[in-house]
């Protein structure tokens, strides 16, 4: 792996530090698995982490934002969410649709209980992250 130019917002962990324990836990494990795709992908040489809405956000040069989130008046689900007029969600839908479950057009939705679908959302990850150069490609490249 290349080293990856991270830029952290000291806010995000403000942000982070507002979450029940259990929920806090399973948005660094989405953390993770963010830093760790771009760290992964030659095209990507700078991740940006920053609130958008107040929430902790990932931005990269030539990608689509992904943010995550947990809102109380949800208590068991948690989220990533994508740009809502991207081609990003209706092409996961389409590959995994028997794997994730999603809302409307902007998010990926996951109970608290349940496992991360690590590779497939490793893809998802990928996609948005380098959005602007697989854009045109049929289903983003994956």
């Amino acid at each position: 792996m290349k080293d990856l130019k991270l830029i952290v917002n000291p806010k995000v962990t403000e942000v982070f530090n507002t979450y029940p324990n259990n929920v806090r836990q399973k948005l660094e494990d989405l953390r993770t698995l963010i830093i760790a795709t771009a760290n992964s992908l030659e095209s990507v040489a700078s991740l940006e982490e920053t609130l958008k809405w107040g929430e902790p956000s990932y931005l990269t040069k030539y990608g689509s934002t992904i943010r995550i989130n947990w809102k109380s008046k949800v208590k068991t689900q948690y989220a990533m969410y994508f740009q809502c007029t991207s081609k990003l969600v209706p092409t996961f839908r389409l590959l995994y649709k028997d794997i994730l479950t999603f809302e409307g057009s902007r998010a990926i939705v996951f109970e608290l209980n349940d496992a991360i679908p690590k590779e497939v959302l490793t893809s998802c990850i990928t996609a948005a992250l380098t959005y602007h150069k697989v854009k045109h490609l049929p289903t983003l490249g994956l």
